[in-house]
């Protein structure tokens, strides 16, 4: 019998968890079906302490150019209101876990895909990739946490122009608006996205996790709040080995080895 090709892959390799979006023939075109697997995998990895760092990236010729539009053709309202929860409910995840998650991006990221990328902790692209939010070019507005994160990383204005003219950009713009941490040669992406996430995996895993929350959250709390919600993780923070570890190799003037606890 044929097998068939899981519509996401979830790697591992030691505390380094990759996710790959697998629908090349599609461009990864996000359909049902693709959204529910990235959600089993998203709960996987969530549920897994020992996972330390994830890359997220698409296989074949693109990261992703957003939902699947063959699929929401027949009954777009009911294909629209099952293919959106777990899709948010995998963002929800992937922002909320300890573990950095580091977008590898290269040929179209569009609609959908793109509000994925920017649900990412970082983002690193190809100097050849091209963007589109494209939403209003199908009518629509975004979904997938794109009118949440668009504005936070690239300014109200900025968004505006993104969201409403529909219009394709390349790398070097989307790094100039904030949407990427950089670019690099086509070739080099692969090898400069692991070592990217082989660094942020040999990090302290539990304030990195803490550091994630705490800036999102910044976006949305007065000043009080926030002073609060710093010291609560600082505390927190001084209560695990990696922060122990830290101390010691500074005093020893070594460099310190973080185990993620």
């Amino acid at each position: 019998m044929p097998t068939t090709e899981p519509l996401v892959i979830l790697q591992r390799d030691g505390a380094i968890a990759t996710l790959i979006l697998n629908r090349p023939g599609s461009l990864n075109a996000l359909d049902l079906p693709t959204a529910q697997a990235f959600l089993a995998c998203c709960n996987e990895l969530a549920a897994d302490d020992s996972v330390r760092a994830v890359l997220l990236k698409g296989a074949g010729k693109a990261f992703g150019v957003g939902g699947d539009l063959a699929s929401l053709r027949t009954d777009p309202t009911a294909t629209a209101m099952a293919l959106i929860p777990p899709l948010h409910a995998s963002i929800l995840l992937l922002t909320s876990m300890n573990a950095p998650v580091i977008a590898c991006l290269h040929g179209t990221v569009a609609g959908g895909s793109l509000s994925l990328a920017m649900a990412c902790d970082l983002a690193i692209a190809a100097d050849n990739t091209r963007f589109n939010l494209a939403y209003v070019n199908v009518a629509a507005n975004c979904d997938l946490s794109g009118s949440w994160h668009l504005p936070r990383l690239v300014g109200l204005r900025n968004a505006m122009a993104i969201a409403l003219l529909g219009d394709t950009f390349d790398a070097p713009e989307a790094l100039r608006l904030g949407l990427l941490n950089r670019i690099v040669p086509a070739a080099e992406l692969e090898s400069t996205a692991l070592a990217l996430v082989q660094r942020l995996g040999n990090g302290p895993t539990q304030a990195i996790g803490r550091l994630k929350r705490l800036l999102r959250q910044s976006l949305d709390n007065d000043l009080p709040t926030q002073l609060d919600l710093e010291r609560d993780n600082f505390r927190d923070s001084t209560k695990t080995a990696d922060f122990a570890e830290a101390i010691d190799a500074f005093f020893s003037k070594r460099k310190p080895v973080f185990v993620g606890r």
